[in-house]
């Protein structure tokens, strides 16, 4: 059975908002070496409609960007992405799985059949998961001040 592991970038003042602690070039090489140890990512359906909003976007070279971030974009396509969703259904992105019913239940079958881990970076669902007792490690990272 795989761990979960919530991983956010979170500044040193408590924020969590993408637009305004950016990542920059280390930060990015810092996660997509975690995207590399783990086996799938699970999201709520805000945090997946933020990054399928941008991220495969970039992974295609439709945007210009570093390569570090670049390489992080292909390496997140490639990456089995589930998400927890009571309201939409139908999740496009590449190698993207609705997850749906009990949540325990859900998780913990998912964990089941990823030995090299989850990986966790949904707010609001680490917080649901944490409650049920589902979160094994967390893994934050100061990016800077908002």
């Amino acid at each position: 059975m795989g761990i979960l592991t919530f991983s956010i970038n979170v500044t040193l003042d408590g924020c969590v908002d993408h637009q305004a602690g950016i990542a920059d070039d280390e930060t990015h090489a810092f996660f997509t070496r975690i995207l590399d140890e783990g086996g799938a990512i699970l999201w709520g359906r805000v945090t997946y409609e933020m990054m399928e909003g941008y991220w495969p976007a970039v992974a295609r070279g439709d945007v210009e960007a570093p390569m570090v971030i670049r390489e992080w974009a292909v390496k997140l396509e490639a990456k089995p992405k589930y998400v927890v969703s009571s309201t939409r259904k139908d999740f496009p992105w590449n190698n993207s799985h609705h997850m749906a019913g009990d949540l325990r239940a859900g998780v913990e079958k998912l964990k089941d059949a990823t030995p090299d881990g989850v990986l966790l970076g949904s707010c609001l669902l680490a917080t649901d998961l944490d409650r049920l007792d589902l979160v094994e490690f967390v893994r934050a990272i100061h990016v800077r001040e908002c």
